[in-house]
C-alpha cells in the first residue's frame, strides 16, 4: 500500500515536470495570453493519475511557480504571476483538477467520458481566467472574454481532445500490463 502511494506521489512528481515542459511550448497571439500545451498536460494527468495525484500534479506545479521556479509560460514564476492578468488561468488548473477527477472514473473510462470531463475543466479554467483578466486589466467582460477565451476555444478544444485519447489509451495500456492500481485498491488507499 504504502510502496503504491509512493509510486502515485512520483508519477505526481513526473507530471508536475510534464506541465512545467509544456507550459514553455507557447505562441503567443496577444500579448497578455499565451497560447500553450498546459490544458493538454492538465488533462493528461488528470486522466491518468485521477483526481487524488492528477490536483496534487497541478499543486506542486503552482507551487513551484509561485516560489520562483520559471516554470509558467514563458519561462515565467512568482506571485505576480499568479495576481496577475494571467493568474486566474493557472488559479483556475487546481479546481479544473478537482472537479474533472470527481467526474472521471477509470473502471469505466471512455474517450467520451474523459473528453466531456475536459470540457467541464476547461470551463472553469476560462471561468476564473477571464474574471481575473477583466479585474486586473480593467476590461470589460466583452473584451475579457474576446482577448482571454474566443482564441483559445478551438485550440483547446482539440488539446483536450487529444488527451482524451491518449490518457485512455495509456490507462487501457496500464491495466493490461497490469500497471495500473484496481479500484478496489484505490478506494483502500484513499481509506489509509
Amino acid at each position: 500500500m504504502q510502496s503504491q502511494r509512493l509510486k502515485m506521489m512520483l508519477l505526481s512528481a513526473l507530471f508536475c515536470a510534464i506541465i512545467s515542459v509544456c507550459a514553455q511550448l507557447s505562441i503567443s497571439f496577444l500579448p497578455m495570453v499565451p497560447f500553450t500545451m498546459q490544458n493538454f498536460a492538465i488533462a493528461l494527468a488528470v486522466i491518468i493519475l485521477g483526481q487524488r495525484y492528477g490536483t496534487l500534479a497541478v499543486l506542486l506545479y503552482i507551487l513551484l511557480g509561485a516560489i520562483g521556479v520559471p516554470v509558467f509560460a514563458q519561462f515565467k514564476s512568482g506571485a505576480a504571476v499568479l495576481i496577475g492578468p494571467t493568474g486566474g488561468y493557472l488559479i483556475g488548473y487546481i479546481a479544473a483538477a478537482l472537479v474533472m477527477g470527481m467526474m472521471l472514473k477509470r473502471d469505466n473510462l471512455t474517450v467520451v467520458r474523459a473528453f466531456l470531463a475536459n470540457v467541464v475543466g476547461l470551463v472553469i479554467i476560462y471561468a476564473f481566467g477571464v474574471a481575473q483578466l477583466k479585474l486586473v486589466a480593467h476590461l470589460t467582460w466583452n473584451k475579457a472574454i474576446a482577448l482571454g477565451m474566443t482564441p483559445f476555444i478551438a485550440p483547446d478544444l482539440l488539446k483536450i481532445a487529444l488527451a482524451s485519447y491518449v490518457g485512455v489509451l495509456v490507462i487501457r495500456r496500464l491495466k493490461a500490463a497490469g500497471l495500473m492500481p484496481s479500484h478496489a485498491q484505490s478506494k483502500a488507499e484513499h481509506a489509509a
